[in-house]
């Protein structure tokens, strides 16, 4: 039982270290979708406006 605790005690720091990466690379990804949709409705929304101010 000692091993197990020795091994789980070393494990320990990389499986946190490993999970904070996970969440920050994870936060980072869905930001940058999120801005890429925002942008893609901008330039939708500027076409719109360009197509109906030439139609005019």
């Amino acid at each position: 039982m000692d091993t197990f605790i020795a091994i789980m005690t070393g494990l320990a720091p990389s499986v946190g270290v490993g999970l904070l990466f996970w969440l920050a690379m994870r936060k980072i990804l869905h930001a940058d979708r999120n801005e890429r949709l925002a942008l893609e409705r901008m330039d939708a929304e500027e076409a719109a406006a360009a197509a109906e101010s030439e139609s005019r």
